[in-house]
């Protein structure tokens, strides 16, 4: 371990302006080197270390112990990449309760629905320690490709995005946990997914200032604690293709002087390749301190981790980072510990009270049910084939083989991918959870189908009715339309429902299309299992699309 001659007062500063990840439902040797040596103070949890309440409640107590026994002058920010919908990584069977996400929540229609969602997630992650969400999703998705944002944001309405990121900052807010608008200054624009490449979004300051930076004003304006800078080059405004996260153009000229925020300034991760393959995280986190963030995430890797830590002492220590800059830098962080992480004697004497836990789940999921059910969309019903019944003699329900989204979405158990990588021939945990929902109604035949495939002449000849399933099915997804139109030259007059389960540009061509079309704006379970609810007409699906169909 090279500490480059620094005193232990720089190391402990430097410490601060940092937020890794590590592996496991348990402390490691890692994280425990890192708060205790590098004297790092802030952690982020992800899925992988999720179990239950009380495991990840075990897990914080930990953390705080061994940064209270490392002499943190604070306990530490715990964060986590609570979204709601298709990012929910507190979101378990055991744990936190599943919420719609932002373009569902957006569909509801409900400002103060979306403030309550927020609000009950942050109560569940507050009794296990967390502090700290990135969340709200502020980016406007004015892009339907984009690969990464799509349902993750509240539309492409910037507006009505600012109004349901204003709300989801509140609702964290009032339980005590920092929210984390992201990713600025906006990721919306763009068909390339930061964590494989770098975008270059060809905006200028006033179609900047006109769309993307919108809610992120409403949002300074009203004092979010923190906002996350994205991984996106905007050539025309910076003159290259310096990520904005690692851009003093960006991130202190643009939001911390023009915009005049006062919060704390996070980086996303810099093992994004968008940052990774040209820069490293190491001179990335060097150059991310240099334009002006206050904390720098890297949530994978110890050898990024130390690096990034002993690149930022060689820097200080050559006179390229200013401690004295760090240290007022260190202000921001300190005041953000006061408010949401608080005293260590508040810390460390949390305990999780059963009966208070189950009343707060049990309440949470009616809370989730209205919300799911207020967010579910009927685009339209040409022919009036709303409700199915359930005295049909065979649904067949047609749901695609799983694909990549994107690595901020993807599954973590393996149920996607094999250990090799390879891409598994299965409709997914939601899909079967969907085949199960409709057969608690109805005799149903679950048709997984994949691209090129045919349709058997002889598949339909018994179903009464058909529901067809689709995921993403625009662009590179538009295999899913294909066989769409070779099962509608089969279909004859049976009816016919068809739900997109994620973004909703691909029911754009459907308007002529016999039957009904609907979207849930995410394939969770509970999206899914309320669907079928409205399908056979046991609720009232309560959305309208936030998204404008060219």
């Amino acid at each position: 371990m090279c500490m480059t001659g620094l005193s232990e007062y720089a190391r402990r500063e430097i410490g601060q302006h940092f937020v890794f990840g590590f592996h496991g439902l348990d402390i490691t040797d890692n994280i425990e080197r890192l708060i205790g040596k590098y004297y790092l103070g802030n952690v982020i949890l992800m899925k992988r270390n999720i179990r239950d309440i009380r495991q990840v409640h075990g897990l914080v107590q930990k953390l705080q112990h061994i940064a209270k026994n490392a002499g943190h002058e604070k306990p530490l920010m715990i964060g986590i990449d609570q979204e709601n919908g298709l990012v929910s990584a507190f979101s378990t069977a055991e744990c936190g309760t599943q919420f719609p996400g932002a373009m569902a929540m957006a569909a509801s229609g409900s400002v103060e629905l979306a403030k309550r969602v927020a609000n009950g997630s942050a109560l569940e992650m507050r009794m296990a320690g967390i502090n700290w969400d990135y969340s709200p999703d502020a980016d406007v998705n004015s892009d339907p490709r984009n690969p990464v944002i799509g349902v993750r944001s509240f539309g492409d309405v910037p507006h009505n995005v600012a109004d349901f990121v204003c709300a989801v900052s509140e609702g964290l807010t009032e339980a005590n946990v920092a929210p984390s608008a992201k990713h600025f200054p906006g990721h919306g624009n763009t068909h390339v997914d930061s964590h494989l490449s770098l975008p270059r979004i060809m905006a200028s300051k006033e179609d900047l200032a006109a769309v993307e930076l919108v809610p992120f004003k409403a949002l300074v304006e009203k004092g979010v604690s923190t906002i996350m800078t994205g991984h996106m080059a905007l050539p025309v405004i910076t003159g290259d293709d310096t990520p904005c996260s690692l851009s003093r153009k960006i991130t202190t000229d643009l939001l911390r002087e023009e915009m005049q925020y006062e919060g704390v300034i996070v980086t996303d991760c810099l093992e994004m390749e968008a940052v990774a393959e040209k820069y490293s995280s190491e001179d990335g986190a060097v150059m991310a301190l240099q334009a002006g963030a206050d904390i720098i995430m890297i949530c994978h890797r110890m050898d990024r981790q130390q690096g990034a830590l002993e690149k930022t002492y060689a820097a200080v220590s050559d006179g390229l980072l200013s401690l004295s800059t760090l240290k007022e830098s260190g202000k921001r962080i300190q005041a953000l510990k006061s408010k949401f992480a608080g005293t260590w004697d508040k810390v460390l004497s949390s305990t999780v009270d059963t009966e208070q836990w189950d009343a707060l789940k049990r309440s949470n999921a009616s809370l989730a049910q209205m919300a799911y059910t207020a967010s579910t969309t009927v685009l339209h019903d040409t022919k009036t084939v709303l409700p199915l019944s359930t005295a049909a003699a065979l649904i067949v329900l047609f749901t695609p083989r799983m694909e990549s989204i994107n690595l901020a979405v993807d599954d973590v158990d393996g149920i996607l991918r094999d250990s090799e990588g390879r891409l598994r021939n299965t409709a997914g945990p939601s899909f079967y959870a969907f085949a199960a929902a409709v057969s608690q109604r109805a005799v149903v035949q679950h048709v997984v189908y994949g691209p090129g495939e045919e349709i058997a002449d002889d598949l339909l000849r018994p179903a009464t009715s058909v529901i067809f399933a689709t995921r993403n099915g625009f662009d590179k997804g538009a295999w899913q339309l294909e066989y769409l139109r070779s099962l509608l030259n089969k279909l004859e007059d049976k009816p016919l429902v068809i739900v997109s389960t994620c973004a909703p540009y691909d029911v754009l061509n459907l308007k002529d299309v016999p039957g009904a079309v609907l979207s849930t704006m995410e394939f969770t379970v509970p999206a899914l299992v309320t669907a079928v609810r409205v399908i056979f007409g046991e609720v009232q699906g309560g959305g309208k699309l936030p998204v404008r169909l060219l």
